[in-house]
C-alpha cells in the first residue's frame, strides 16, 4: 500500500456477534440482507482497490432496536469490536462510534467513551430515529456536545418512517430521500449554524440533495413566506447552508451522478466511499472503476481520494 492510497469514509464494520443478534430479531440492513466481515477479506479488498485506510461504521438499523437499556449494550460492544480492529491495524483502519439514539443520555455517555476512551475518529448518526430527525429539539444536547467537540458525524440513511414501496427495497430509493431529509432537518433547524464545528458527512453524494438543492431553496423559499415557517433562511441562505456539508461518493462516483455532486459541493468536502461489504466487493469495485475513469485532473482526483479525509481526520494523513 503507497501513501498515495485512499482513504474510505464510507466502509463499513459488522461485529459477528452483533450480526447474530440482528439475525435473531429478524433484522436487515434497509431490506439488505446483513453481511458477513472479516478483516482479512476486508484488506484483502481495500488493497486491490488502493484503500490505505477505512474509517469503519455499523450500517442501520444501529444498535437501538427499541429498548434502552439493551441499545446502550450493543453501542458499548461494536465500538469496543471496532477499536480492537483499530488498535491491530492503526495504520488500515479508524472508526465511528455508534451512539443508542434515541436515547440521548445512553448516546451522550457512549459518545464521551468511545471518544475519549477508545479513541473514536467520530461518530456515526442514522439520518432519523422512530421518525425524529436529527434537527428534532429532543437531540439537542447531543448535538451541543458534538459540536463543543467538533466532532466530525457520519450521516447514515435509515429507513423511512412509513411503510414501504412494494417490490422497492429501502436501500434501493428510500435511504436517497431519507438522507435529503437530515440534510435539510439539520439546516432548517439551525443545528448546522449554532454548531459549525460539527463535520456532518452525507452518504451516497447527498442522496439527491445536489440534483435538487436549487429547486429545494425555492420550494421552501416559497413555503416560508406563505407560513412564516424558518423566516430566517432565504432561498441564497438555504444554498450556503447546503454547500457546508461534507459528501462522499459511496455508489455515486459514476458519470451520471459525480458532475451534479461536483458542481454543487464545496469542492474541499467530497471524501470517497466505498460502502463495503454492504455493497459487495464486486460491486464496490464497479463504481471505484467509474471513479477513476472520471476526467479529474491531479490535484482534485488527489483531494477527493485522501486530502479531503486527512483534513477532517489529521491522524490519518501520510
Amino acid at each position: 500500500m503507497t501513501d498515495s492510497g485512499r482513504i474510505d469514509t464510507h466502509h463499513h464494520i459488522v461485529p459477528p456477534d452483533y450480526r447474530d443478534w440482528l439475525l435473531s430479531r429478524g433484522e436487515s440492513a434497509g431490506g439488505l440482507a446483513v453481511p458477513t466481515w472479516g478483516a482479512d477479506a476486508d484488506l484483502a479488498f481495500m488493497d486491490s482497490r488502493r484503500i490505505a485506510t477505512a474509517v469503519l461504521s455499523v450500517s442501520t438499523p444501529g444498535t437501538h432496536l427499541g429498548d434502552d437499556a439493551e441499545a446502550r449494550t450493543w453501542a458499548r460492544k461494536v465500538n469496543d469490536y471496532a477499536a480492537e480492529t483499530v488498535k491491530d491495524r492503526p495504520d488500515r483502519f479508524g472508526f465511528f462510534a455508534s451512539v443508542p439514539l434515541p436515547d440521548v443520555d445512553g448516546a451522550l455517555d457512549e459518545a464521551a467513551r468511545a471518544l475519549d476512551e477508545l479513541g473514536a475518529d467520530g461518530v456515526i448518526l442514522l439520518t432519523n430515529y422512530r421518525g425524529a430527525y436529527l434537527g428534532d429539539p429532543a437531540f439537542a444536547p447531543l448535538m451541543a456536545e458534538l459540536g463543543r467537540r467538533g466532532t466530525t458525524v457520519f450521516v447514515h440513511p435509515a429507513e423511512l418512517p412509513g411503510p414501504t414501496a412494494p417490490g422497492i427495497p429501502p436501500y434501493a430509493a428510500d435511504f436517497l430521500l431519507d438522507t435529503v431529509r437530515a440534510a435539510m432537518s439539520l439546516t432548517l433547524s439551525g443545528t448546522t449554524t449554532r454548531h459549525p464545528d460539527i463535520a456532518f458527512l452525507l452518504s451516497h453524494g447527498g442522496g439527491f440533495l445536489p440534483y435538487a438543492a436549487h429547486r429545494i431553496g425555492f420550494a421552501l423559499e416559497g413555503h416560508q413566506q406563505a407560513t412564516g415557517v424558518h423566516p430566517v433562511l432565504d432561498r441564497e441562505a438555504l444554498l450556503t447552508e447546503l454547500r457546508r456539508f461534507y459528501f462522499d461518493t459511496a455508489l455515486s462516483a459514476n458519470p451520471d451522478t459525480l458532475p451534479s455532486l461536483l458542481a454543487f459541493a464545496d469542492p474541499t468536502r467530497v471524501t470517497f466511499g466505498s460502502d463495503y461489504p454492504h455493497a459487495t466487493a464486486e460491486g464496490a469495485a464497479y463504481v471505484t472503476d467509474q471513479l477513476d475513469a472520471y476526467p479529474l485532473d491531479d490535484a482534485q482526483r488527489t483531494a477527493l481520494n485522501r486530502g479531503n479525509a486527512e483534513a477532517l481526520f489529521p491522524r490519518l494523513a501520510a
